[in-house]
């Protein structure tokens, strides 16, 4: 059987990805958002492993008290399932509720004022009450966006922050995918769809 339209993987070349220098933000309308970086991802021995993501810590941690210190917004994502989730259809069994997989590492451990979402899709806007407090609460219009994987969770709640006209910032070190390739397409669809920016590093991001 020959298939039409698939481009010879010889061919294939990683997408130009437009950067930004840097940003200024204003943090009272600024959150930062922590994508499932759970043990199950980030630890060696978590079901579902991504070895870039433990290279993603420092960045990710060193934003995360930058945040708090400016006063921006800091949420986790927890993805999170029970034994009879149809995900598992998808993927091997992981983040099952009340695990050691399923609890945030260590490093990111939340903090009093920090919020958490637990969901049960890619998207932490799907089922959950994430919009509520960024819309209505916090009254946000900018989503800094890091965590992991980055063309599955983070690339699903990037778009749907950019489908409802949040303003998505991602610093490509803070992220992390399996291949280079799954890294460069999800940032590439981030700037091109949602009109989002890309900065190359978490310090590149100014908390006015």
């Amino acid at each position: 059987m020959t298939l039409t339209g698939l481009p010879d993987k010889s061919s294939l070349e990683l997408p130009e990805l437009p950067l930004t220098p840097t940003l200024t933000l204003d943090p009272s309308r600024t959150a930062l958002i922590v994508v499932d970086m759970q043990n199950d991802f980030v630890d060696p021995d978590g079901s579902l492993f991504v070895p870039a993501a433990p290279s993603t810590l420092p960045a990710i941690e060193a934003l995360v008290e930058r945040a708090r210190k400016s006063g921006a917004r800091v949420v986790f994502t927890q993805d999170t399932h029970t034994s009879d989730d149809r995900e598992f259809e998808i993927w091997p069994v992981h983040c099952m509720l009340g695990s050691r997989g399923w609890q945030i590492v260590d490093r990111l451990s939340p903090q009093p004022g920090d919020h958490v979402v637990q969901k049960a899709r890619y998207d932490a806007f799907y089922g959950t009450e994430l919009e509520h407090y960024l819309s209505r609460i916090w009254k946000i219009e900018t989503v800094i966006i890091v965590g992991t994987v980055a063309n599955i969770c983070v690339a699903q709640t990037a778009a749907s922050a950019g489908l409802r006209w949040f303003d998505v910032v991602v610093p490509a070190d803070g992220i992390s995918a399996l291949t280079a390739f799954d890294q460069a397409s999800t940032l590439r669809q981030i700037t091109s769809l949602y009109n989002g920016k890309v900065v190359a590093h978490g310090a590149d991001l100014n908390f006015g």
